[in-house]
């Protein structure tokens, strides 16, 4: 997988259900029905493909529990972390706790990020976006990237 691309809008049902948009189903491997959703580090939530996740699990199993900082972050991290499914319409359920903790009400937005997606509220994403200016995002750019993007 090259990674994810794109945003797309979706619509949260009573239920706590969203139709996987067809612009990201088709970025998943043909099949690929199992994912693992998790606490984003802001307040959104992380979507992993099956096979991503257990990558990840690998590394934090491998992590020192004699470290507080392992053990708290582990906590976090994997507190809540739960397994879903497509169901045959091409919905997906979101655990209550977990909704809550991204303050998920109706309208989302599904955002790439590389080997995963971020599930944020439609009104806190365009926020964020708002209020972050384009030198400023300049400026994270380089800070990040360096001249990392720079063709030699």
């Amino acid at each position: 997988m090259a990674g994810f691309l794109g945003e797309y809008e979706s619509t949260l049902d009573p239920k706590g259900r969203f139709l996987l948009p067809g612009g990201l189903k088709k970025q998943l491997p043909e099949g690929e029905t199992h994912f693992v959703i998790s606490r984003g580090f802001e307040k959104c939530l992380n979507l992993y493909p099956k096979k991503t996740w257990e990558g990840i699990i690998e590394r934090i199993s491998k992590l020192n529990d004699f470290d507080p900082k392992v053990r708290q972050f582990k906590r976090f991290f994997l507190g809540g972390a739960t397994e879903v499914e497509l169901d045959s319409a091409g919905r997906m359920l979101l655990p209550p706790s977990l909704k809550e903790h991204a303050a998920l009400a109706k309208d989302i937005v599904l955002s790439s990020d590389v080997d995963k997606i971020n599930i944020w509220d439609a009104g806190k994403y365009k926020q964020f976006f708002e209020e972050f200016s384009a030198d400023a995002f300049s400026t994270l750019a380089m800070e990040v990237m360096g001249d990392g993007l720079v063709n030699k």
